[in-house]
């Protein structure tokens, strides 16, 4: 059933006119007859009798007019529901670096403008967050990783991260302007867990240059990583942004190191997602909260 129709029926009834009812409507008489016709087709009865100049609903009218009304409303509360999308739950799968130290101040904006939505995060590594966007089971993956050339999926590199060696404060690497693959030769490491993008590039350029080198534990907690370089048990390589506060409190030391990256902190989404408001607010607010966090 056509909305048009129903929103004819129901000027006609206003206006107790077929005329008055096409003016109000922008359109021609005959077209408002027409339509009330075809309602009249469909519903298999009368919904207008005439009395002198005034067109007044049938009984069968004044059934139709009720539905009609509440059919409209319905209509106008789901248009304005998704165009605002102002509630509802939107999923987001991020690492934990990035669901620590770049969420908290983007998702305390995105509330401002909307309270209604909940937002639920989805860890993981970067394979497992691309395989739960493309399954459907979150709308956005937050990575780092390199620019994602999968077809299925849009990416919005968001910044080009930096990372460094970081150390407890005093280590024999302190004196370093910076660290050369080569100068980590025997080095004990605190590493990222496994599947972890960064965790990869710093063993990719250790096993390329042949330098050896000792992993004396592995954490899937940043948290965890900072401590354990603190008390001495080793060096950690993770990006500077994590480690921003503790090197201005003098905990620890983020050393500049020697190698190519290609990482960036991205958003990922399907191609064929519908963007509501709410959505393409939170892409907005990704692009322009990451400056203000760059070391």
């Amino acid at each position: 059933m056509d909305f048009v129709y129903l929103r004819t029926l129901c000027e006609v009834a206003k206006w107790s006119s077929f005329t008055r009812a096409a003016d109000a409507l922008g359109y021609g008489q005959p077209s408002v007859t027409m339509q009330i016709q075809k309602l009249e087709e469909q519903y298999g009865a009368v919904l207008f009798e005439r009395y002198g100049k005034r067109m007044q609903p049938t009984q069968a009218g004044e059934v139709l007019l009720q539905y009609a009304r509440q059919i409209l409303a319905l209509h106008a509360e789901a248009k304005a529901q998704l165009s605002t999308q102002e509630t509802g739950t939107l999923t987001i799968g991020t690492i934990e670096s990035l669901a620590t130290f770049y969420l908290p101040s983007l998702l305390q904006a995105f509330r401002r403008t909307y309270p209604g939505i909940t937002i639920a995060l989805q860890s993981g590594n970067e394979e497992s967050i691309v395989r739960a966007v493309k399954e459907g089971q979150c709308d956005l993956g937050l990575i780092l990783d390199v620019v994602s050339s999968d077809l299925e999926l849009e990416c919005v590199p968001l910044r080009k991260e930096e990372f460094a060696i970081i150390t407890q404060i005093g280590s024999p690497y302190s004196h370093l302007p910076e660290v050369t693959v080569q100068k980590l030769a025997n080095a004990s490491f605190i590493l990222t867990e496994e599947g972890c993008t960064y965790r990869a590039l710093l063993l990719q350029e250790l096993r390329q240059s042949g330098t050896a080198h000792q992993i004396v534990c592995s954490f899937g907690s940043l948290e965890a990583i900072k401590q354990c370089v603190m008390c001495g048990l080793g060096i950690a390589f993770l990006p500077r942004a994590t480690v921003q506060e503790e090197v201005e409190q003098g905990k620890l030391q983020a050393l500049p190191f020697a190698y190519h990256s290609n990482l960036y902190t991205q958003a990922i989404y399907l191609k064929r997602k519908w963007k509501s408001r709410a959505f393409q607010n939170l892409l907005d607010l990704m692009g322009s909260a990451l400056p203000a966090i760059q070391p």
